[in-house]
């Protein structure tokens, strides 16, 4: 069995909030700044119309859309329900196993996870039990929006309880606001108190998030000392 100090997996504290926009911006940096390292891409779980497309036309990862998103359902909900729509189960051996590949052939892999820490991924495992069994570092993405806060506590509560490796918190905005709405929506000292976990930084809200040069910039304004030249990555 691989150990998993190559591949970080990519959560959020809800639906919706930033973790292709995070998946992107870490890929666009890595392939900038370190074209001789291979790297690759993974979807826990893909329910609805996903990603795995954007990622091809993105990144020359030379991977097919089944090696990016292995488990997919046409249903957008929770995993478990939109497997039983289709009279099938969520296989994570199949998940699991697309993992151990890519780590056999890649210098890094960026795994998005769905919904937040507490989403279901089967009837019995959620985001967080999954990361806790499979070993997998954490960073957690947290919308800058009225809620943040409490957001950010309750989803690092459940990542302590989960003993997770969680490596530290993004923040996103994911509408236009102003440096005022990101002090009083999403305040980083007090973020930081509350959690015991550090604010790595703060994805500006981007029209075109298809865009790798602006993409990596972005990536570039993070803490990305912890993501990627930890003893992990030299």
């Amino acid at each position: 069995m691989h150990t998993l100090d190559r591949a970080l997996l990519i959560a959020g504290s809800d639906t919706e909030v930033g973790k292709t926009v995070l998946t992107t911006a870490l890929a666009a940096y890595w392939q900038q700044h370190r074209p001789q390292r291979r790297l690759g891409i993974l979807k826990l779980v893909q329910a609805g119309v996903g990603d795995r497309e954007l990622y091809q036309q993105l990144f020359d990862l030379d991977q097919s859309a089944e090696e990016i998103a292995p488990q997919w359902f046409a249903a957008p909900l929770a995993p478990p329900l939109a497997a039983a729509q289709e009279c099938r189960q969520v296989n994570l051996t199949v998940v699991w196993q697309g993992l151990q590949q890519l780590l056999d052939s890649r210098d890094w892999v960026l795994v998005e996870a769905l919904g937040g820490l507490g989403s279901p991924v089967t009837a019995e495992l959620t985001v967080a039990d999954l990361a806790a069994a499979w070993h997998l570092p954490v960073v957690l993405v947290v919308p800058v929006q009225l809620g943040a806060i409490a957001q950010s506590v309750a989803n690092v509560a459940l990542a302590r309880q989960s003993q997770l490796s969680l490596q530290g918190i993004v923040l996103n905005c994911r509408h236009p606001c102003s440096e005022a709405d990101q002090r009083a929506w999403a305040p980083i000292p007090l973020i930081e108190s509350l959690t015991q976990v550090p604010v790595l930084g703060t994805l500006p809200y981007l029209d075109q998030p298809q865009h790798v040069s602006t993409l990596a910039q972005v990536a570039a304004s993070l803490d990305l000392e912890v993501l990627l030249t930890s003893p992990r990555l030299p």
